[in-house]
């Protein structure tokens, strides 16, 4: 077992490269003051709090342990003061060059990187990255692990469009997360209700929606928010539109932008969409919320909030009838590249054929939002290709009537 001050730096290592903080690793078992002072070097370990510790990173003992010294310990170390480009490519070097001799830092390794590919946009790479984790896990014979890449992997490729593999990883890691701890069960069941949601299966997503917030109401704070989100947002999907924003506002008031800013500014985007969703579209409630986010999204905001916030936009001035402006978000949002989900990036395109439609291009439009509605489809995303489907309808009957 590694000695101070090396064992206090693996640990800040692999706390930061989980995502956690001082309070989230102490759990309420250990004080954070103690926990500096550990990660400073200035108290030894005892086997207790290395047995605490080790649980709460979902890692084996063995990764505390002198001999899994390696390069990859050295980058996992360097985390607090590399730039993420500079630590994403000597994450992938030292990866390379790793051999696999040290599974559990590999680990983390490979899991700090796929979460930099999500950040970066680069989801394909992120879905190559989880899948060599499944295995790893598996092999490290460790549920909190498998549980918590089978609900990443869900997340991942739902965002790249495949709604019947997302729930079949998130139902997996429901199943896995059983016997472990809320925060990983209350993932996996999010992970869940979105597949669900987006597939279709609006009475299953219902239910196990209810099951999140029954879950985190007594917790409150930012699960419960993200909870009452979730319910929004099955709720609009099965047209439920008082229900949902109902929910979402619930949701809006129970976040204090002290408490979470990141999650403060991706509520007000979700809720600005649900509010450009429901019908008829409540374009000054989607104005409020898009103009709250502004400083906060030239702050912290990354390039998928930022496409995110044009794309509403664009949908927003196409509701209040200014084709103009709709015309040069998506143009602004389009000429981003593309950080949307399949969803988000379905419906942007639609709303830029709906446009070329309106410019004259009738028959190029109509044939693209046809495409459109075969792939949400194709991929079980039946409101969405449902509202597609409606709209195609529509422009049909109104081109037949302008001929009349």
């Amino acid at each position: 077992m590694l000695k101070q001050p090396d064992f206090g730096q693996r640990l800040r290592a692999l706390r930061l490269a989980s995502g956690l903080s001082q309070a989230d690793l102490a759990g309420g078992t250990i004080s954070t003051g103690y926990l500096s002072r550990l990660e400073s070097g200035a108290r030894p370990p005892t086997a207790r709090v290395i047995a605490h510790l080790s649980e709460r990173l979902g890692l084996p003992l063995s990764a505390f342990e002198s001999e899994q010294a390696s390069s990859l310990a050295q980058v996992l170390a360097s985390v607090t003061s590399a730039s993420e480009a500079d630590l994403t490519e000597l994450l992938v070097e030292a990866l390379q060059s790793d051999g696999e001799q040290a599974p559990a830092l590999r680990w983390q390794a490979l899991w700090l990187l796929a979460r930099m590919r999500d950040t970066q946009g680069r989801h394909e790479d992120e879905h190559a990255l989880l899948l060599e984790l499944t295995d790893l896990s598996d092999r490290l014979a460790a549920p909190e692990l498998q549980a918590r890449v089978a609900t990443r992997l869900a997340r991942c490729v739902r965002i790249l469009g495949d709604i019947d593999q997302a729930r079949d990883y998130a139902a997996k890691a429901v199943e896995l997360t059983t016997t472990l701890s809320v925060s990983d069960r209350v993932a996996a069941l999010h992970e869940l209700v979105s597949a669900e949601a987006e597939g279709g299966r609006l009475a299953e997503a219902s239910a196990h929606a209810d099951d999140l917030c029954k879950l985190t109401e007594a917790g409150g704070g930012s699960a419960y928010t993200k909870a009452l989100w979730a319910s929004a947002t099955v709720c609009i999907r099965r047209g439920a539109h008082a229900e949902a924003r109902t929910a979402i506002e619930r949701a809006l008031e129970s976040l204090d932008s002290r408490e979470d800013l990141h999650l403060w500014m991706r509520l007000r985007l979700a809720a600005a969409s649900l509010y450009l969703q429901v019908t008829p579209p409540q374009t000054e409630q989607a104005r409020q919320r898009l103009d709250e986010i502004g400083p906060v999204l030239d702050l912290i905001g990354t390039e998928l909030h930022r496409q995110q916030a044009l794309s509403l936009r664009a949908h927003l001035a196409y509701d209040e009838g200014d084709l103009a402006t709709a015309r040069e978000l998506c143009a602004e949002a389009e000429g981003m590249g593309m950080w949307l989900s399949f969803r988000d990036r379905i419906r942007l395109e639609a709303l830029q054929s709906k446009l070329a439609i309106l410019d004259g291009n009738a028959e190029s439009g109509v044939l693209k939002l046809k495409e459109l509605a075969q792939q949400a489809q194709e991929q079980h995303n039946v409101d969405l290709a449902a509202d597609i489907w409606r709209s195609v309808a529509e422009i049909l009957a109104s081109m037949r009537q302008a001929q009349v």
